[in-house]
């Protein structure tokens, strides 16, 4: 007897040991310490309150209506324990597992078994089956963990993850289906912890695996791109970003509240993500913020859910709020992602506290965050050099400028776009990307993934492979040498490769000064042809003079070109007559019943090399066009305006350039014709207007007012590809190999910025001792003697 109660004891103890082993639901998502501190938060927080107000009574129609959203109805009975909203979950959730299966292809061989469907199904039924655990009797639980493993997380695991049966790879299929299947297979497996010995093991190997998904590098046979940029972008685009990124850290923040916080050697990267997300966006005062649309994309696409996930992970940063109050801002939409479980549990409380406190007029200081500028503001500029996107902007200011330019890969939901660029003006997308429509109609591949949807140069009608976007371009575009400088900025795109079947030279720069961008096209083909300059525009585009206005609501711009040669400027003409200007018509965004026009912009006359030099003029409340065209207006030769930048064709042997005047500054920008690769083994050597320089692109600037002939007047210069620059005895730039800089003189301080080589010496001209020096965004201190300013630098 005594030893039967002894082993009755030992069992009591042995499985109440093992009882408080398992873990107590909710645990993912829903637990109870962010209910606690939601519902705290509503008892202060009217957004907040009326978010959850708002989904409450949406669930209680869905009720009514013998429907309902799965979450949400999960939500509703942790936030009340009101079991009628378990009830309805339960049936939802019965509904789920009880399917014969969640997906299947039968059309691949090796069949597919998961796929996004089966991401759906784990994340659905692993929040209701989490969230109503508690309701469920020992049996049910059993049976719809058994079932939520049989239809979602063994097929997912199977087909994308397990030695013995895996069919998918990082190489195929490792970019957003591989993030959606596999991390919420992950958050699936630690839903049925208690149920299933092996679950822990499965999630363990999603987050192991989830390192190799960050560090993928891509293929060279296979020719696949890496995942990430080493600067954190996303090379499938924004759109699908925000979804790839989003199911990993949702993986995350539920493994966080289940075993606690870690940290992962890709943290770095998914904080340069979200700074990728910032640089890609535009903000603006009167509609909702935008974000560069390149590839399967649309205009509103953005990184909410990223910085807000990682905000909720302990990995956010001070500007993280800046850009969530823009995207929630915008047309009143401050409270945009509150619909939604996940959005209302875990949106930022400061950021809702200082919304508060700026709605009641706080002039606190660290409501700074909040104004239109960003506050310990990035880069106006931003280069992703593996991915081929650029970002060049005015300010962070709302309805700013920005330039976007795209010369990358091309495959799945990257488009033939090698050399294409947008333009954001005033709270308006001027110049822009071909946009997206759905894959299963025939517009998609047969025009919106083509080269002609886009901004770039074509030969004959013809630019990239339209096959490339499915089988991925062998040499993709690229670019180089970011210059943000004070008063100038420079990208240039190499889009050769990816149309090396027409073109020996596609070379696409874009110098930025003040008002005035200049897109300057540098190309060479295998024999004469006809090259044509695409140009799609927002809303309508007017020919003025020699100007095409280009305009919508209060934004325009004026874009004009200027080579190859036109007729002298101010011939009173429609249209410079040696360039032709052909509307052709193309399709809506999203909407191919409407047909929108674009512009071919060709010389009269074949060629196999030629420059294209266009110049786009950002117009303001002060530089507004007047419709009268003024014959006589000399260098400016187009239709009047009203405090325009002066633009002058100049041009001499071997040399062609352009005159801009502006807000009392004189800029003379110069193209070295001899440094166009037509010489080998020979220096370009050249002396332009008394400059002598082997520099492929040169810019000078003086005040209106200076005496340019002593070159020591100049405020800056810039040199792309560039060893030497001097005047007059006078050496202003020295360096054994060629450098892209800018160097600013402005305030007698010297700000420089510079890409080269990995090691450089380089010689500035300073006939005083600069107050203080910057190179590169530092800060140092002067290393100045006989009038000049020496460098080291090493360029990793």
């Amino acid at each position: 007897m005594k030893k039967q109660f002894f082993f009755w004891l030992f069992n009591l103890l042995f499985f109440a040991a093992l009882g408080q082993s398992k873990k107590a639901h909710p645990y993912l998502f829903y637990t109870p310490e962010r209910i606690k501190i939601t519902k705290e938060r509503l008892q202060i927080d009217t957004s907040l309150a009326k978010a959850w107000q708002n989904m409450l009574q949406r669930t209680e129609k869905s009720l009514e209506a013998k429907g309902g959203n799965l979450e949400n109805l999960t939500l509703a009975y942790c936030m009340t324990g009101d079991t009628k909203y378990a009830e309805r979950a339960k049936l939802l959730l019965l509904e789920w597992v009880n399917r014969t299966q969640w997906d299947g292809m039968d059309d691949r061989t090796p069949r597919w078994n998961s796929g996004l469907g089966t991401a759906r199904g784990c994340f659905q039924t692993a929040i209701a089956f989490d969230g109503i655990y508690n309701y469920l009797t020992p049996s049910e639980r059993k049976e719809i963990a058994n079932k939520i493993i049989r239809l979602g997380i063994e097929p997912a695991i199977n087909d994308w993850v397990s030695e013995d049966r895996r069919i998918h790879t990082l190489n195929s299929m490792g970019h957003n289906w591989w993030s959606a299947v596999v991390y919420q297979a992950g958050i699936a497996s630690m839903a049925v912890l208690n149920e299933e010995p092996q679950a822990k093991a499965w999630a363990e190997e999603v987050m192991r695996a989830s390192k190799e998904w960050f560090a993928f590098q891509g293929s060279v046979l296979e020719n696949k791109p890496s995942n990430f940029d080493a600067n954190g972008g996303f090379y499938e685009s924004v759109s699908y970003a925000n979804f790839g990124v989003s199911e990993y850290l949702t993986f995350r923040l539920a493994w966080t509240n289940l075993f606690g916080k870690i940290t992962m050697p890709y943290d770095a990267t998914l904080q340069k993500t979200v700074d990728w997300f910032i640089h890609a966006s535009y903000p603006t005062s009167k509609h909702r913020m935008m974000s560069l649309n390149f590839g399967d994309s649309n205009d509103h696409a953005n990184g909410e859910r990223p910085a807000k996930l990682m905000m909720a992970l302990g990995m956010g940063n001070p500007h993280y709020y800046w850009y969530l109050q823009q995207i929630g801002n915008s047309e009143g939409r401050e409270d945009m992602n509150l619909a939604t479980p996940l959005g209302l549990l875990y949106h930022p409380a400061e950021l809702r506290v200082r919304n508060d406190e700026l709605r009641k007029g706080t002039t606190n200081s660290t409501l700074g965050l909040l104004n239109s500028t960003l506050p310990n503001p990035l880069p106006t500029a931003a280069i992703y050099k593996d991915m081929g996107w650029g970002m060049l902007r005015s300010s962070w200011d709302k309805d700013a400028t920005l330039l976007g330019v795209k010369s990358g890969y091309t495959w799945n939901h990257a488009h033939a776009d090698a050399g294409s660029f947008v333009l954001y003006h005033n709270g308006q997308y001027l110049l822009i990307d071909g946009g997206d429509v759905g894959y299963g109609l025939p517009e998609y591949s047969g025009y919106f993934v083509r080269s002609e949807a886009h901004n770039v140069m074509l030969f004959n009608g013809k630019a990239q492979d339209p096959q490339d976007q499915y089988h991925a371009v062998k040499t993709s575009g690229s670019l180089h040498h970011l210059i943000n400088g004070p008063s100038l900025k420079y990208l240039m795109a190499d889009a050769t490769g990816p149309t090396s079947r027409y073109f020996l030279r596609n070379y696409r720069h874009f110098l930025w000064l003040d008002k005035v961008i200049l897109v300057v096209d540098d190309v060479k083909t295998y024999e004469a042809g006809k090259f044509e300059f695409l140009l799609h525009y927002q809303n309508e585009a007017k020919k003025k003079g020699p100007d095409l206005e280009i305009g919508q609501g209060e934004a325009s711009i004026l874009f004009r070109p200027l080579y190859p040669e036109t007729l002298p400027l101010g011939y009173p003409h429609d249209f410079p007559e040696k360039m032709k200007l052909e509307e052709r018509w193309g399709i809506k965004d999203r909407d191919v019943k409407t047909k929108i026009p674009y512009y071919a912009i060709s010389p009269a006359e074949n060629s196999r090399q030629t420059k294209f030099w266009n110049a786009i003029i950002l117009l303001d409340n002060n530089n507004k066009a007047v419709e009268t065209f003024v014959g006589s207006s000399g260098a400016n030769g187009a239709a009047g305006r009203t405090n325009l930048p002066v633009i002058e064709k100049i041009s001499g042997d071997n040399w062609q350039g352009v005159r801009i005047t502006q807000n009392g500054t004189i800029t003379e920008v110069y193209l070295n014709l001899l440094a166009d690769g037509r010489l080998m083994h020979r220096n370009a050597n050249a002396v332009i207007n008394g400059w002598e320089t082997d520099a492929y692109l040169t810019a000078i600037s003086f005040p209106e007012k200076a005496d340019r002939t002593n070159p020591d007047n100049l405020t800056s210069f810039f040199v792309s590809n560039g060893s030497y620059l001097r005047k007059d005895g006078k050496t202003f730039l020295h360096s054994i190999s060629k450098v892209f800089m800018n160097a600013d003189y402005s305030n007698k301080q010297l700000k420089i910025q510079v890409d080269g080589q990995p090691l450089m010496r380089i010689s500035l001209r300073a006939t005083e001792k600069p107050n203080a020096m910057n190179i590169n965004d530092k800060t140092i201190a002067p290393a100045w003697k006989d009038g000049k300013v020496t460098i080291d630098l090493e360029n990793k």
